[in-house]
């Protein structure tokens, strides 16, 4: 039976992952727990199944734009491909989703930190090509099976966490080749960890459907304005979209997240109208505030 009001709000998360990268898991599962009553392990299944199809509309957009380095995806995927059907397993044997769902989530404050200070500092994103990009073969092994991990055990991560470690590995990777890069390793890791959940979780086919009529317009929507959109613009999306999935995971109340999320987008807006304001300063073209000394 298709659930309207779950297609509207797939359709608005899903505008968020295109746009970020992130949010699927982390905004996508809790969505449907808190307010549509789906069951844990279902709505886990429900929604990586769904993400296997979701996910390659938005990578199509940032392939043809040229935001994706495609041998750091190799790399990625090398990892958290055999990663992410193992969690599976790990899962259901010792059921350790709630731990990982609380680590992640601290992680994720932390993330948020560095990035308002590397903001306040003036940090700049990359300005060169996506293909230009030195990849660093271990450590993105590495970060590609702890991501494929935890995406195994608790739908999260494939965006929340992987980007992350993006971002502190690859600091000359500019917002939307990270958004582009992060969507496409997403790919067949989601696809590993649904197939896992397809075998042993519990898949409902009219959730998913539902999942997929309001995700599919909504990523690409989402992933074609991220592919022009200024990437200061995008990175502050980043840190928002980092903060709702943090407090989510670490069971906040659906006041306290509103509430931080208000305050965090009026503290953006300032500090960026701040910056515009200081002397020597000035926006550049494609959104990020360049030095005129």
């Amino acid at each position: 039976m298709i659930d309207f009001p779950l297609i509207a709000g797939s359709f608005l998360v899903a505008i968020v992952v295109g746009l970020t990268g992130m949010g699927g898991g982390a905004l996508m599962t809790p969505m449907m727990m808190l307010f549509f009553n789906v069951p844990p392990l279902a709505a886990v299944s429900s929604d990586l199944v769904a993400s296997a199809v979701m996910k390659p509309v938005g990578s199509v957009v940032h392939m043809r734009r040229g935001t994706v380095n495609l041998r750091l995806v190799g790399w990625l995927c090398a990892g958290s491909v055999p990663a992410a059907f193992c969690g599976v397993f790990l899962a259901r044997a010792f059921a350790v989703s709630d731990a990982v769902k609380y680590a992640l989530g601290v992680a994720l404050l932390l993330a948020v930190a560095g990035m308002a200070v590397k903001a306040w500092l003036g940090t700049r994103g990359g300005s060169t090509s996506a293909h230009d990009i030195v990849v660093r073969p271990i450590p993105t092994l590495l970060v590609g099976m702890i991501g494929g991990l935890v995406v195994g055990v608790s739908s999260v991560g494939s965006g929340s966490l992987i980007i992350v470690a993006l971002l502190v590995l690859y600091p000359a990777l500019k917002a939307n080749q990270l958004v582009g890069t992060d969507l496409v390793q997403a790919v067949p890791l989601v696809t590993a960890a649904a197939l896992g959940h397809l075998l042993f979780g519990d898949f409902q086919m009219d959730l998913t459907v539902s999942l997929l009529i309001g995700s599919i317009p909504g990523v690409y929507l989402g992933a074609r304005i991220s592919s022009r959109a200024p990437g200061g613009l995008i990175r502050s999306l980043l840190a928002i979209v980092l903060l709702a999935s943090a407090l989510k995971l670490l069971d906040a109340s659906n006041t306290l997240t509103v509430g931080a999320l208000v305050a965090a987008t009026a503290i953006t807006i300032a500090g960026w109208r701040w910056r515009r304001l200081l002397p020597g300063n000035r926006v550049a073209p494609q959104g990020e505030t360049v030095s005129t000394h």
